[in-house]
């Protein structure tokens, strides 16, 4: 399988309900580096994964709708915990959407699955893994 990986960041602000949570209970800022890893069996006609072009383009629209947002006052997220495994699948299902609406190119077609990780820290981080 191969893949290739883009990268990107955002900056939230949320607050978590349950005691599990503890101080995060709180509303708190967050900042997470968001990567995007596409993967596929065989490289395309051109010998690529996919067009990191447009990969990052992307990722980098995904990322700005919800980048410097208070995520307890966004319509999509009333009600939810928005951990961080929560947001790795939002980001990876926003970035499907786009590959099946052809944002990526005609080549990402051929894509078979699509890995978002979102880094809490230099030690601590989430993932969401999808099939394309």
């Amino acid at each position: 399988m191969f893949s290739i990986t883009v990268r990107d960041h955002i900056m939230v602000a949320h607050s978590f309900r349950g005691d599990v949570f503890g101080p995060a209970q709180r509303l708190h800022g967050a900042t997470f580096l968001v990567d995007a890893t596409f993967r596929r069996e065989q490289l395309d006609e051109d010998n690529i994964v996919v067009d990191i072009g447009l990969a990052t383009r992307e990722l980098g629209a995904v990322v700005a709708e919800l980048n410097y947002r208070n995520l307890d006052n966004e319509p999509d997220f009333a009600g939810v915990n928005t951990s961080t495994e929560f947001l790795a699948k939002v980001v990876a299902d926003r970035l499907a959407e786009r590959v099946h609406q052809g944002a990526l190119g005609e080549g990402a077609r051929g894509l078979a699955g699509l890995t978002v990780t979102l880094h809490e820290s230099h030690v601590a981080w989430a993932s969401y893994e999808r099939a394309l």
